[in-house]
């Protein structure tokens, strides 16, 4: 299938990188082997497990009331870019890191170059297991090592429209299949007295997804140096695009999944979303006086007639280097995301489209939802899922680079300077950072 080409490409420029950086795959800070490691307890284990996914204590419950043996102790933060990434880093170097964490697929080799990550297939589970998932999603984990696996993939996130389907009708407003027709319509919403949006600046995954549909790209990676280049064509459209709407105020500006956020869009301040398949679960909870008034719509494209999709998220639970249960964390963690009793739990919950090729034949992602009038929602993103370029190269420090970017943004959202120009000094500072941690990049 397509998606295996963006596996390869992703996967050899970020094992490029880590090896660049002098990290080993399998061996421990040391110099001794992660496979030593796995083998199981003498006794009852208690695991910890921090991970931001809505509903995760409830499917944990599930795991420790069948295993008494190997207990999960759930501790939820704010979403990675949010919060936890950095409380992660902090914890990796102090020692006191959980066993397990919830990491996604674009900042997995910003922990690898760190050295915070166990191999995981030391486990025999867990290379068996490979089969079980989508192509590209396993290439996510094993970050292009032939032998290597630093995470279970759980989910993806192909975007799409989320938007308010009683109020466009109500005012007489078509769903925009393009985004000259997005900005049309955001005029109107504006003189209805409302937003078309919320523009992202803290979570610069939105925008990297804006970026991912018109086919741009930030890392290139030969094989032994690294291309950074935040201001190609597409991503200079997409950001000259969306400064256009901020600068004419046609969209919203509230911090992401904040009880702001949540009233914007409860009160039908914001109409519509352009987010990731799991953001139905962020609206539904968000804004519960609007159930049954939200559709769901294919992305708007730049060129009438275009199939294209971007992918905003998708995670994996990793294990942490310093754990001492290397074999009972990657029992759980592949229960989690290969049972059908988990991930149809988790797409109850949290609405996650799963990474394995059963998982996507579950029962309720066939079923239509509620919250949105009873539209089969996941249709949309099954046709949307398909049409994501697999070229799309991650860097090997997407952690700082996702933040240089969102320190620009929240500074260019209150006129001070521009999107363009904080991808400008955000491409500056990811390549002093690859050259400080000693990993070549193309002058």
């Amino acid at each position: 299938m397509q998606h295996t080409k963006r596996a390869v490409a992703t996967g050899v420029a970020l094992l490029s990188a880590i090896a660049l950086a002098g990290c080993t795959a399998g061996s421990g800070t040391d110099g001794s082997a992660d496979a030593a490691t796995c083998t199981p307890a003498d006794g009852k284990v208690t695991l910890e497990f921090t991970s931001w996914i809505p509903g995760i204590e409830d499917v944990a419950a599930m795991w420790n009331e069948e295993n008494p043996d190997i207990q999960v102790k759930v501790q939820t933060g704010p979403n990675g870019n949010s919060g936890t990434y950095q409380s992660f880093f902090s914890q990796l170097k102090a020692g006191n890191a959980p066993d397990l964490g919830q990491i996604e697929y674009d900042a997995l080799s910003s922990f690898r170059v760190q050295d915070g990550l166990a191999d995981l297939s030391a486990c025999e589970d867990v290379v068996a297991a490979e089969d079980e998932f989508i192509p590209w999603t396993w290439g996510q984990v094993t970050l292009g090592s032939e032998d290597g696996v630093y995470g279970i993939p759980q989910d993806s996130g192909p975007m799409a429209l989320f938007y308010r389907s009683d109020l466009f009708e109500a005012n007489g407003i078509d769903v925009p299949t393009t985004w000259e027709e997005y900005k049309a319509a955001a005029v109107k919403i504006r003189a209805a007295g409302g937003y078309f949006t919320d523009f992202s600046t803290a979570d610069i995954n939105q925008f990297a997804g804006f970026v991912w549909q018109n086919n741009g790209g930030w890392f290139a990676n030969d094989g032994e140096k690294w291309t950074v280049d935040l201001t190609d064509d597409a991503t200079t459209q997409v950001a000259d695009y969306w400064q256009e709407l901020l600068d004419e105020d046609l969209v919203s500006t509230y911090p992401a999944w904040t009880e702001e956020w949540n009233n914007a869009y409860n009160s039908g301040e914001v109409w519509s979303w352009n987010s990731a398949v799991w953001g139905a679960n962020s609206i539904a909870s968000g804004a519960p006086d609007t159930a049954g008034k939200w559709s769901v719509a294919a992305s708007p494209q730049w060129e009438a007639g275009g199939t294209s999709s971007g992918n905003w998220g998708g995670s994996s639970v990793a294990v942490f280097k310093g754990s001492e249960h290397l074999y009972e964390a990657t029992k759980f963690a592949l229960w989690l995301n290969t049972s059908d009793e988990a991930l149809t739990a988790l797409n109850k919950s949290a609405n996650i489209y799963p990474a394995t090729t059963d998982g996507l034949n579950l029962a309720s992602l066939k079923e239509g939802v509620e919250f949105y009038g009873g539209q089969p929602i996941y249709d949309v993103f099954a046709e949307a899922a398909a049409q994501v370029n697999p070229d799309f190269v991650w860097g090997p420090t997407m952690t700082q680079t996702y933040a240089d970017v969102s320190d620009g943004f929240q500074k260019a959202v209150t006129g001070q300077g521009t999107l363009l120009e904080s991808l400008k000094s955000a491409q500056e500072s990811t390549i002093s950072t690859l050259k400080a941690q000693a990993i070549p990049v193309a002058e």
